[in-house]
């Protein structure tokens, strides 16, 4: 009557908040999702959440469920990887780089849980391929990579993470503040302030001021997103960040963020050596990656 799945999507749809988001966590159509639900309830003979509710209301036998899935199910985890390990394959390291200046938001709490899953598994993230960490993948001297700009290589296989969308920060005080969204002409006349990295791996550029032919007047970078954020904010350029990156800022009102268009929407992906996918430890770190930034991001969307 009762299975894991149905578990699992009571947690997805009370974490998203409405049955459209849940399904994508899920991967499955919206129509789908509700005929599992309906299904099971029908099973139960009781209802589990009041429809048209937002962010979704559970009754108390769809509480008494969640309650359930959050004991099962990190159990059920546990469980997988210690069979694992009785099978042998505990064994191995992950070295990992990061294409990604905000990422460590994220990143740091997916390792510390990942470390307390598989103690034996070596996790570094070393700094000796800071300039190409893809091509240190690709002669195995790293085991995973980070990045938004996926080049096809032999042996590489790209597992998308979550999808985020590209916001313009501005000062409270610039004339823009007040818009919705900007379009590439408004970036003619400002300095836009960006990593210290090539422009074809920046998405302001390519999908949103090269297609228009268009650029700023001027461009100067900065090292760390703190620094990008208060020459912001004194009204010195503007920046273009993912929205997980911009939301501390925006929840103290220290910028104001606004669209790129009708909305840039970039995928972050983990990189990962094709004999390492299907190991035991490896698939582990990609879901608790997943899961993780749903937890810690705002505004992400599944891949």
């Amino acid at each position: 009557m009762l299975e894991l799945r149905h578990l699992r999507t009571l947690l997805a749809l009370r974490d998203a908040g409405s049955l459209v988001e849940a399904a994508e966590r899920v991967h499955l159509t919206q129509s789908a999702l509700s005929h599992q639900l309906k299904d099971l309830e029908e099973r139960l003979g009781a209802p589990l959440f009041i429809r048209k509710t937002r962010p979704v209301e559970f009754t108390r036998a769809g509480q008494r469920l969640l309650s359930l899935a959050e004991q099962v199910l990190p159990q059920f985890r546990m469980a997988e990887r210690d069979i694992a390990r009785m099978a042998g394959s505990e064994q191995g390291r992950l070295h990992m780089a990061i294409e990604c200046h905000s990422c460590f938001q994220w990143l740091m709490p997916t390792v510390d849980r990942f470390r307390d899953h598989w103690p034996e598994i070596e996790v570094d993230i070393p700094s000796g391929h800071s300039f190409a960490p893809l091509q240190a993948l690709g002669r195995e001297q790293l085991d995973l990579v980070i990045t938004a700009n996926p080049v096809e290589m032999s042996g590489i296989q790209y597992i998308p993470l979550f999808r985020y969308e590209v916001m313009l920060a501005v000062a409270r005080q610039h004339a823009l503040a007040i818009k919705g969204h900007v379009e590439p002409q408004d970036l003619c006349d400002e300095t836009l302030i960006i990593y210290p990295v090539e422009h074809d791996r920046l998405d302001v550029f390519t999908q949103f001021l090269e297609p228009a032919n268009v650029s700023p007047r001027e461009i100067r970078s900065a090292e760390m997103t703190v620094m990008m954020m208060q020459l912001v904010a004194s009204g010195r350029g503007v920046t273009a960040l993912p929205n997980w990156a911009l939301a501390e800022y925006l929840s103290r009102d220290y910028v104001r963020g606004l669209s790129l268009g009708d909305g840039v929407w970039a995928t972050l992906y983990a990189a990962v050596r094709e004999d390492l996918l299907g190991t035991p430890w490896m698939d582990d770190f990609l879901r608790t990656a997943r899961e993780t930034s749903f937890e810690v991001l705002s505004g992400v969307k599944p891949a």
